[in-house]
C-alpha cells in the first residue's frame, strides 16, 4: 500500500493514544520507524496519555530490528484511523475548525455551541455520536416514526426500534451519506426523533435491558442555551456528547462508568446534586439509564437537532471526581524538624504484636495450595476474638474479609470449621464481616470506591483481601502499574484508619535459595510496598519427621519476614493439618527450605537410585556451572561427596558428562 507521508502524519494526529491498547501503540511505533520518521514522531504523540513514561519510546524503538513478524508500515497507521471514523484528504472527516457547506435544506441549523460546533453533515453528526457512544457490536435503539399523542395532543415517543447494531447503522450512514431517513426511517418534522444513549440486550427498552451502564442524560431548560453550556463546561463534566434538541435545551451525555444500576443510581444523583449547587435545575426525570435523548441531524419544527461536541471536559468519570475534590489541595503541610521537636506524632496501635500497626499494610506469600487462605481466616478469627495467631498477640479488631475466590457457602464452612479445630465458640461474630465476591471483582481501583462507601461508619481495624490476583490491575511485572495498584492500598489505609493485609502467590521455581521478600510473583513493588512482608515456604520432611506427622496429609512450612516497623522476628516453622496451622519449632527446627542449597545437597548425600544419582549429578554440575569451568572436585563439594564417589556418579552418567584432567564439560557444551 503506498501511503502519503502527510496522510499518515494526519492520522496519527486523529489518533488518540488513550483509546488504544499496549499493542495498538507498539505497531504505531514500528510502522513510523518503517516510514523513517524520528523516534520523536512516536514521542511527541504519546506524551498525551496517561500510561505515558519518558524514554520508554526510545527503549522500545531499539528493540523493532528484531521483529520477524509482517511488516507494519503507514499504511497500518491509516487504517487504524479510518475504522476509527478519520478520511484522507479526498474523503477525509472534518474536524472541529472546519468549514463547510451543506447543500441540503435551507434549515435554521439552531444552536452551534461556544464556536467550536460539530459543523457536519446530518448523516455524518449521527455516524460520529454513534462511534463516540457505542462500540461496534452495541446494539442501539432509537425512535423515529413510531410515535403517539396523549391529552394534550403532544407527540410522545414509543419503544421504536432496538434491534439493530451501531456497526450496522453506521455503515449504512455511509452507504447512504445524503439521505438519513433512509438509515433510520422517516420522522415527523413535528417532533424530531430520539434516540438511547446506552446499548440494549435486544429485547426491550427498560432499565433492565440496558447492557451497560455508560452514561447519563443531563438537561435543563430553565437557563438560555449559552448559559447551559457555560456550566457544564465550567464544571468539566465528563461529556461524550452534547447535543442540542431543537428547543430550549442541550442534552450532555455525560459519563458514568459504573458497574452496576445501584451503582449508577448513586452516581446519577451525585451528578444531579452537583449540577443543583451550581445553579443549574436538571430534569431528574432523566436518571434512567434506558432513557431517550434527542438524535441528532434529524430537524424539529424546522430546527436541527445538533450534535454539539464530542469528548469535552474529563475524559472519565473518576478523572472528573478527582478535579472535583482537588486531591493535590489536599496535600499536608511541609513541617520542619523544630515543629516535630515540639509535636511527636502517636505511633498507631499495634494490630499484631511485633508485626504490624493499625493502618498499615502487610502482605503474605506463598506457594500455591500452601492453605493461605486458611492463615488468613485464622488470623481473622484472632482478630476479631483477640486470640494469639502463630504465637503473635492481636489486638481486639473489627476485620473485614474480602473473599473473592472460593464459593460463599465454602468460605463460611471454612470458618466454622476452624473454630471447630481451635475449640472456640465464638463471642464476637459479629465482628468478623464476609464481603463475597467471586465472580464479582473488579479491578481495585474500580473496587476501592465501592469498598470505602460500604465501610462507612463501620469502624473497621483490618480489610483483608484474598487473593489479590483476582483485582490486580496492569502487569504485575511491571513496576509503573504495580505501584499504581498498591496506590489503592495505601487509599483504604489513609480513609479509614484499617489495616490492609493481602496474599499473593509465589513466582515460578524453587523458592529456597531466595530471600523472603523476593518470592512473591512479579515486579519487586510487592517486596517493597508492605509495611511487612511474611512469607510461607515448604520444608522438605525426612523420614524421621515424617513419622512425627500427627496428619498423613500434613505439610510443614516456615514463615520468614521482612519487616519495615520492627526488628525481623526469628523464622517460624509450623505444620498445615487441615484446617489449622500448628506451630512446632522444636521437631522442624533442623528442616531444610524446599529448594534451597541445604536441601538439595541432603539429597545429593543420600542418593542411593540411578535417577537419585544422576539428578545428584545435575544439581551439582547447573551449581557449579555458574563460574566456568566446572571442576571435578568443586562438584564434589558441593554434593558434599567425596571426588571418588562424584567420579564414580559422572562415569554412570557418561552418556552426558565427560571428565578429563579434573574437568567437567556437559556433553553438547564443548
Amino acid at each position: 500500500m503506498v501511503v502519503s507521508m502527510d496522510n499518515v502524519i494526519l492520522a496519527l494526529d486523529f489518533l488518540n493514544p488513550a483509546d488504544l491498547d499496549y499493542d495498538s501503540w507498539l505497531r504505531i511505533g514500528m510502522a513510523l520507524r518503517n516510514e523513517g520518521y524520528p523516534v520523536e514522531v512516536w514521542e511527541n504523540w504519546s506524551k498525551g496519555e496517561a500510561r505515558y513514561h519518558p524514554g520508554e519510546c526510545e527503549k522500545k524503538w531499539a528493540t523493532f530490528d528484531g521483529y520477524i513478524g509482517p511488516k507494519v508500515g503507514g499504511g497500518s497507521i491509516i487504517q487504524m484511523a479510518k475504522d476509527r471514523g478519520w478520511r484522507s484528504d479526498s474523503n477525509r472527516e472534518l474536524d472541529w475548525d472546519d468549514e463547510i457547506e451543506y447543500e441540503g435544506e435551507n434549515q435554521d441549523t439552531g444552536y452551534r455551541g461556544q464556536g467550536t460546533g460539530v459543523e457536519k453533515a446530518p448523516t455524518e453528526q449521527l455516524k460520529l455520536y454513534l462511534q463516540t457512544l457505542f462500540q461496534p457490536a452495541d446494539i442501539v435503539g432509537y425512535v423515529t416514526g413510531d410515535v403517539w399523542k396523549n391529552e394534550d395532543n403532544r407527540y410522545l415517543p414509543a419503544k421504536g426500534v432496538y434491534n439493530r447494531t451501531a456497526g450496522e447503522l453506521i455503515g449504512l450512514l455511509e452507504k447512504y451519506p445524503d439521505d438519513l431517513g433512509a438509515v433510520i426511517g422517516d420522522w415527523k418534522e413535528e417532533c424530531g426523533a430520539w434516540i438511547r444513549f446506552n446499548p440494549l440486550d435486544g429485547n426491550g427498552v427498560k432499565n433492565e435491558n440496558v447492557t451497560a451502564f455508560r452514561y447519563a442524560l443531563v438537561e435543563s431548560d430553565s437557563m438560555p442555551l449559552e448559559e447551559q453550556e457555560a456550566v457544564y463546561r465550567g464544571l468539566a463534566l465528563p461529556i461524550a456528547a452534547l447535543v442540542y434538541s431543537g428547543g430550549k435545551s442541550l442534552h450532555a451525555i455525560v459519563h458514568i462508568d459504573a458497574d452496576s444500576y445501584e451503582e449508577y443510581r448513586e452516581r446519577v444523583q451525585f451528578l444531579y446534586g452537583v449540577l443543583e449547587q451550581n445553579g443549574c435545575t436538571v430534569d431528574k426525570q432523566n436518571r434512567n439509564p434506558s432513557r431517550l435523548s434527542r438524535l441528532p441531524g434529524v430537524t424539529r419544527n424546522g430546527k436541527e437537532q445538533t450534535l454539539v461536541a464530542v469528548n469535552i471536559g474529563c475524559k472519565s468519570w473518576d478523572d472528573w471526581l478527582q478535579s472535583l475534590t482537588g486531591s493535590a489541595d489536599a496535600l499536608p503541610d511541609m513541617q520542619d524538624m523544630g515543629y516535630f521537636l515540639s509535636h511527636i506524632p502517636e505511633l498507631p496501635e499495634q494490630l499484631i504484636e511485633g508485626v504490624l500497626r493499625c493502618g498499615h499494610k502487610m502482605l503474605i506469600a506463598g506457594a500455591s495450595k500452601a492453605g493461605k487462605s486458611f492463615l488468613l481466616l485464622e488470623l481473622c478469627i484472632a482478630l476479631s476474638e483477640g486470640l494469639p495467631w502463630l504465637g503473635f498477640k492481636c489486638r481486639k479488631s473489627k476485620v473485614l474479609y474480602i473473599n473473592l475466590e472460593i464459593d460463599p457457602a465454602s468460605c463460611v464452612r471454612r470458618i466454622l470449621k476452624i473454630y471447630e479445630a481451635m475449640d472456640i465458640t465464638p463471642q464476637h461474630p459479629e465482628d468478623l464481616v464476609i464481603w463475597n465476591l467471586r465472580g464479582k471483582a473488579v479491578p481495585l481501583d474500580k473496587l476501592v470506591p465501592l469498598l470505602l462507601k460500604r465501610m462507612q461508619g463501620r469502624a473497621f481495624d483490618a480489610v483483608i483481601l484474598d487473593p489479590i490476583y483476582k483485582v490486580i490491575t496492569g502487569d504485575e511485572n511491571t513496576a509503573s502499574d504495580m505501584a499504581y495498584f498498591c496506590n489503592q492500598f495505601d487509599k483504604i489505609c489513609a480513609e479509614t484508619g484499617a489495616s490492609v493485609i493481602y496474599c499473593h502467590h509465589h513466582s515460578k521455581g524453587a523458592q529456597g535459595s531466595k530471600k523472603s521478600q523476593d518470592r512473591a510473583s512479579g515486579s519487586g513493588v510487592f517486596a517493597r510496598d508492605p509495611d511487612a512482608v511474611l512469607d510461607m515456604i515448604e520444608l522438605e520432611l525426612t523420614d524421621e519427621l515424617k513419622n512425627k506427622v500427627r496428619d498423613g496429609n500434613a505439610t510443614a512450612w516456615r514463615l520468614e519476614c521482612s519487616l519495615r516497623e520492627f526488628a525481623n522476628f526469628t523464622p517460624i516453622n509450623f505444620w498445615f493439618e487441615y484446617p489449622l496451622h500448628r506451630v512446632d519449632q522444636e521437631n522442624l527446627k533442623g528442616a531444610f527450605s524446599d529448594g534451597s542449597f541445604e536441601a538439595v545437597r541432603a539429597r545429593n548425600r543420600k542418593a542411593t537410585t540411578p535417577q537419585q544419582r544422576r539428578e545428584s549429578v545435575d544439581a551439582a554440575y547447573d551449581a557449579c556451572s555458574i563460574d566456568l569451568p566446572v571442576t571435578l572436585k568443586a562438584m564434589a563439594e558441593y554434593a558434599e561427596i567425596s571426588e571418588r564417589c562424584m567420579r564414580d556418579r559422572l562415569k554412570e552418567a557418561s552418556d552426558s558428562y565427560t571428565v578429563k584432567g579434573g574437568f567437567v564439560v556437559r556433553n553438547g557444551e564443548m
